[in-house]
């Protein structure tokens, strides 16, 4: 549905996106993050047949960005960064505009419309100027006219920008539906969390290059190089005969991060908790809970902490910048 291969724009000497080549299927979304800079709209703008390439080539499903620019416009949806509402027009003379482009007639618009104002839960407010709406209406305008002609292929740049959580949450179930109904879909993001929550896989760009790229829990698994766990102990447990008391004999406490340290990283101690970084938990983890035993702390939990992709992320994008 979606295929770049080499896909390059520059700008007077300056790249904007270098080489980038990615696929998305039908029923898949693809979530593209990235810096500001980094060439994510560049990227959607040539996907869109908006920009022609310097180098490489897309195709939109089965259609050429530049040889068949026209076509690729009938079978996606577009939101852009800045929507460019007009403000004097109310919402369904807006949709109705871009509906005639697409060749609907005004019946079919006016149905589509009012049942996606609805979906959005703005069913009141179809006849209101656009002047009117707040930024979080005004951007789900702009995706009911992306959605309006009923496209096979969206690309979203920023969908839930500016929106409270409810209807942010109404926009992704919108789009999850629509990848369930097998359109492939390109979301631009720096919501990371939104993104996990959504995308099939991840591809990270900076610089106009793909810098890494696979599905959300694999990309984690691979940039975690060091495993994370968290550790809960019951300090009131007494000591085994042959274990050390909790105080040293001037009674002073241990210091639980220099006891551990030579098994572990410790990255953070709070009361009953040791959270710690370890590059052989098969070894470390049984040796660290004997040393905790003979310090006489008993072992309460003990649970690996998963990289979250915010983690991930500032990992690959701040590799790519040093």
């Amino acid at each position: 549905m979606i295929e770049a291969t080499g896909l390059t724009k520059r700008f007077n000497g300056f790249t904007a996106v270098d080489g980038v080549s990615l696929t998305v299927g039908h029923g898949a979304l693809l979530a593209l993050l990235g810096p500001n800079g980094a060439g994510k709209t560049t990227t959607v703008r040539m996907l869109s047949a908006i920009l022609r390439p310097t180098l490489g080539s897309a195709r939109i499903n089965g259609f050429d960005v530049v040889t068949e620019a026209e076509q690729v416009r009938r079978h996606i949806g577009l939101l852009t960064e800045q929507p460019g509402l007009y403000s004097r027009s109310t919402g369904l003379e807006y949709v109705t505009f871009y509906g005639r482009l697409y060749g609907m007639d005004d019946d079919h618009i006016k149905r589509r419309a009012l049942e996606l104002f609805e979906r959005f839960n703005m069913p009141n407010t179809a006849q209101r100027r656009l002047g009117e709406y707040s930024k979080g209406m005004r951007q789900k305008v702009g995706i009911i006219r992306a959605m309006l002609h009923d496209p096979a292929v969206l690309l979203l740049d920023e969908p839930t920008s500016a929106m409270d959580p409810h209807s942010a949450k109404l926009v992704r179930d919108a789009i999850l539906e629509l990848r369930d109904d097998r359109r492939a879909i390109i979301v631009c993001s720096h919501n990371l969390a939104e993104a996990e929550l959504l995308a099939d896989r991840i591809a990270i760009i900076s610089e106009g290059k793909i810098i890494a790229e696979d599905d959300p829990a694999t990309l984690k698994k691979q940039m975690q190089h060091r495993q994370r766990f968290e550790l809960r102990v019951d300090r009131s447990i007494e000591p085994s005969p042959n274990g050390r008391p909790n105080e040293r004999p001037n009674g002073q406490p241990i210091g639980l991060e220099t006891e551990l340290s030579d098994l572990v990283i410790v990255e953070e101690i709070d009361d009953d908790t040791i959270r710690y970084l370890t590059d052989d938990p098969l070894i470390k983890n049984p040796q660290l809970v004997r040393r905790l035993d003979g310090l006489g702390l008993g072992l309460v939990e003990l649970r690996e902490l998963a990289a979250s992709l915010e983690d991930v992320y500032l990992n690959i994008v701040g590799g790519a910048d040093e």
